[in-house]
């Protein structure tokens, strides 16, 4: 047990700069505080003072505003930054070295007792300020879920997944080649470089409409200029801005 809580310290003190030394993370640190209580309400659970158990995760709750299930199974190596807010259900399993932020639910949809409601997180995941993860699945090593995303399916190893419902944006390989190249490191609340597939497709669209409208803009010009040439007392109006636009092959088209 108590290497488990010096791996939560060690954990702590190498993702937070803002913490300054190990006592600091022992006596300030809501989130290793709840670590280290589940510690002991989990050893009470797994013995079967089930009412035990509850009682002092209970004042874990209201001591760090941190509510973890003592059932919920907690690897080495995790961190809980800030922890507010942050719900762990029974079944749920959080894999070494994961970071969790404030606000963060993983919780179950499922109302069957007994079964597997909450998610599992593999090693090294980390879950955004906000984030909700609901359902009996896995997210696999190395994911990241973005701040205020709501998962409710499997999440593959080393994806990036962001938005409601959530998204996939960025799979293994690609996070990988990105950190490599970065070499950022730790990236805090699972932010990437890439963007919202959403986005980015609303952004295609608006970006077509636009060079559609030049191009008919274009269209336009050339169209005056063609009419002009026909009629000599013609002046076409800002006739310059046919200058992209290819007059040759629309006189081909129109029989010229």
């Amino acid at each position: 047990m108590f290497s488990h809580i010096r791996s939560f310290a060690a954990a702590a003190l190498e993702r937070d700069p803002a913490a300054r030394s190990t006592w600091d993370v022992v006596f300030s640190y809501p989130g290793f505080h709840a670590l280290v209580i589940h510690r002991v309400a989990h050893r009470l659970w797994a013995a079967h003072w089930f009412w035990l158990a509850r009682w002092l995760s209970h004042w874990g709750r209201f001591l760090t505003g941190v509510e973890i299930h003592p059932g919920a199974t907690i690897g080495r190596g995790v961190f809980i930054d800030h922890g507010m807010g942050v719900v762990i259900g029974e079944t749920a399993e959080v894999g070494d070295d994961c970071t969790i932020y404030q606000g963060v639910t993983l919780g179950g949809t499922s109302l069957i007792r007994g079964s597997k409601r909450h998610p599992t997180l593999g090693k090294g995941v980390i879950v955004g300020a906000n984030s909700q993860i609901l359902g009996g699945f896995t997210v696999g090593d190395g994911a990241k879920i973005g701040s205020s995303a709501v998962v409710v399916h499997a999440v593959p190893a080393g994806a990036t997944v962001v938005g409601n419902p959530g998204r996939i944006i960025q799979h293994d390989d690609a996070v990988r080649r990105e950190q490599a190249a970065s070499r950022l490191g730790f990236s805090a609340y699972g932010v990437t470089q890439s963007d919202d597939p959403v986005s980015q497709a609303l952004r295609g669209l608006i970006d077509g409409t636009a060079g559609n409208e030049h191009q008919i803009t274009l269209l336009w010009h050339a169209v005056e200029r063609l009419a002009c040439e026909l009629d000599p007392n013609c002046v076409p109006a800002d006739a310059g801005k046919e200058r992209d636009f290819e007059a040759a092959h629309l006189r081909d088209l129109v029989g010229r």
